[in-house]
């Protein structure tokens, strides 16, 4: 999260985007926080597990986290894509020892899949 980037037509990319949409599995509270300090709007559905446990504690549970399910919507967008980018054997598998290779070869697929277009 924090190498966070939105690239502008000009200028530097910002690294406070106005919202950030993501599954389930980044609803930590550290990611919410995070996002909170930096005045960045979420769009994380709750797990099931965080709904119970926050409504066990009832009062004292807080209330749910907000989640605008239009916006959510758009999350199948990005879902596509990466399932796209998965098809490349050397991503999916993680064969690459270091982050730059990793890198190197996800700006080769998406380079493909956007050539393909």
């Amino acid at each position: 999260m924090s190498r966070l980037r939105v690239p502008r037509p000009i200028g530097r990319p910002r690294t406070t985007p106005e919202v950030v949409l993501a599954d389930k599995a980044y609803s930590s509270r550290a990611i919410r926080s995070h996002l909170r300090q930096r005045g960045i709007r979420t769009v994380i559905p709750q797990p099931a597990d965080q709904a119970a446990n926050r409504k066990r504690r009832g009062r004292l549970g807080g209330r749910p986290p907000a989640l605008d399910r239009e916006a959510y919507k758009q999350r199948n967008t990005v879902e596509r894509c990466i399932n796209k980018l998965k098809q490349w054997r050397g991503l999916a598998t993680r064969y690459d020892k270091t982050a730059t290779s990793y890198l190197a070869g996800l700006h080769l697929a998406a380079i493909f899949i956007w050539s393909a277009r």
